[in-house]
């Protein structure tokens, strides 16, 4: 049994996880960074296309006031109006701050950031590293962690898998418990305050364009905890993912090949049919994720114009007319992964493309310090909900992944509680290690990862881009018999080293609780908003639904209620006329 001592743990070592080890740093505080990957693997580098901030560069009247209307309108007009203005307010200083801890941004000649644009937007407001922005930040950042490495006042330990919250008798977080993968071992780790930054969980969906751990097991844990969840019915379907590659996930084609010139099409009575740029006239192809989504969705199932020899629901993304400049400097990294995995060059034919599960715009329900609903326990980047509503504008997770980090790292660091905590960590500790040997003593008839791989075929099916309320409803009662059957599983490797089995076997129940709750507020928000499109309700209704929803496990049911929203900065009806 192992128990160490902290004062702000955090979970995950993504952008949001590496800023808020950075910002409780420079508080004074003690920094625990707990992650499952080593440094520089997070998902946060997966992100392509860029990060926004309004330095009007290009002198197209762009201000943190655009910004803030585009984030909102975005979202389908729920996201809190104060914690989205100081999201697009801090932008310019984030971005400014990535450059100075060494991400190489593109530039414009006089040294001004060089930008571009993005969907849902009219403005170049996207900063950007040629089409590898994710990457350079992730790297950036963890050069500024190690800063503090170095002096002791962060330390990281690597390869630990998050198992639970450690609550005290007052329901107050004192501490988390972990699996070491090495070894198996189940530890302790005590701090005044734990800080969640596990990512979003589109692999729920069964592929995604997130790795394979972007499963959201630590927030669907907690939620069983009694931690709540908010606005989980709006999953973000990236319009532009990369078809045929092998069993296990989907690859993301960057919005920047849209923001530079990219067009979607399909052939309609034999000719290319750019069907964005007809039906939002406005917008084109930069038209936000949800309505291209929405829209690719229409034209191969409604009108069956998908490319059918290739899939389903798949039509054309080309760049092949942009100029070679354009493509080598800019959206080079999107040119060689397409051909990498396609053996098809972009440059001189189209990208096959379709719609895939990609950003979770709800999470774990905080309040304006980011903190949980479990006293102690905060939530920043992709596992929070706070900042996009029903929809997220292209190029504001990288933002929001450092904002939130930022934020929830100072209050962290400032919040302090007393008081016994070895007693309630060992308990969980004992709790934990039970349960560890009970499930690796199981001898049943299912494959976890069979099971897996069928629940997220269903999951993709039943409650996809445009979904319906007997479907939901059905689906429902399906996750509980999914449920069931995990009790009959065969965790196949009963050994302690490296065991990916339990662990993999361990995150299924979380990640099926978790669907629950995104079937279960799917099916009660009766209208259409941002990722979610119903037909039955196929409009907004913000008379009864202008709200954020909260979705509650208690004894093996999911409660779902609903919290107003803030608007106390620019009313709707003014927002949606500019």
């Amino acid at each position: 049994m192992s128990t160490y001592k902290n004062r702000v743990l955090i979970i995950g070592a993504g952008l949001a996880g590496l800023r808020a080890a950075i910002k409780a740093a420079e508080n004074g505080s003690q920094v625990l960074l707990l992650c499952r990957l080593e440094g520089g693997r997070a998902a946060s580098g997966c992100a392509q296309g860029g990060i926004n901030a309004a330095f009007n560069n290009y002198n197209d009247n762009d201000s943190v006031k655009m910004h803030f209307i585009d984030t909102i309108k975005a979202g389908g007009c729920i996201a809190n109006q104060n914690e989205v203005w100081e999201l697009c307010e801090a932008a310019p200083e984030i971005v400014e701050e990535a450059a100075s801890y060494g991400a190489l941004f593109n530039r414009l000649p006089d040294g001004r950031f060089d930008q571009r644009y993005f969907g849902g937007s009219k403005m170049r407001r996207t900063c950007f590293v040629g089409s590898s922005t994710g990457q350079a930040l992730v790297l950036a950042y963890e050069s500024a962690v190690r800063y503090y490495e170095a002096t002791g006042q962060v330390t990281r330990l690597e390869g630990y898998e998050f198992l639970s919250a450690v609550l005290d008798n007052d329901g107050c977080c004192c501490g988390v418990t972990a699996q070491n993968v090495k070894n198996g071992e189940i530890c302790g780790f005590s701090a005044d305050a734990v800080i969640m930054a596990t990512g979003g969980g589109s692999m729920i969906y069964g592929k995604s364009t997130n790795p394979v751990l972007s499963n959201g097991s630590a927030a669907g844990a907690l939620f069983k905890q009694g931690a709540r969840l908010a606005n989980t019915e709006f999953v973000q379907f990236h319009p532009t993912a990369m078809l045929g590659v092998g069993q296990d996930k989907t690859r993301l084609i960057s919005e920047s090949a849209r923001g530079e010139g990219g067009r979607v099409w399909t052939y309609k009575d034999g000719k290319p049919w750019y069907f964005l740029e007809e039906m939002f006239s406005d917008w084109g192809n930069l038209i936000t994720r949800d309505k291209a989504s929405q829209a690719i969705y229409y034209v191969c199932n409604e009108l069956g114009l998908g490319l059918k020899d290739i899939d389903k629901y798949s039509v054309y993304l080309d760049i092949s007319h942009l100029p070679k400049e354009t493509i080598d400097v800019r959206l080079s990294s999107v040119a060689e992964l397409y051909e990498k995995y396609s053996s098809v060059n972009p440059r001189n034919n189209p990208m096959a493309v379709f719609p895939s599960a990609h950003y979770f715009m709800g999470g774990l329900y905080v309040d304006d310090d980011h903190m949980t609903n479990i006293p102690g326990l905060f939530a920043a980047g992709e596992c929070d909900y706070l900042y996009h509503g029903a929809n997220r504008l292209g190029a504001n997770s990288l933002l929001s992944a450092l904002h939130s980090g930022g934020k929830s790292g100072g209050f962290a660091s400032e919040y302090q509680r007393n008081g016994d905590r070895m007693s309630f960590i060992e308990n969980e500790i004992r709790i934990q290690t039970e349960k560890d040997i009970q499930l690796k003593k199981r001898k049943g008839t299912e494959n976890p990862y069979k099971l897996a791989q069928s629940f997220g075929t269903m999951f993709r099916e039943n409650v996809f881009i445009v979904r319906y309320n007997e479907i939901l409803e059905y689906t429902d009662t399906i996750i509980e018999n999914y449920l069931e059957r995990l009790e009959n599983i065969d965790i196949l490797d009963s050994g302690n080293d490296y065991n990916n089995t339990v662990l993999f076997a361990r995150s299924l129940e979380n990640m099926m609780n978790y669907g629950r709750a995104i079937t279960k507020a799917s099916l009660c928000r009766n209208e259409s908003r941002g990722a979610l499109y119903k037909p039955e309700f196929p409009n907004r209704d913000d008379d009864n639904f202008m709200k954020t929803s909260i979705a509650e496990y208690n004894n093996g049911k999911i409660e779902i209620s609903y919290k107003d929203i803030d608007t106390s900065i620019m009313p709707i009806s003014e927002m949606e006329e500019k």
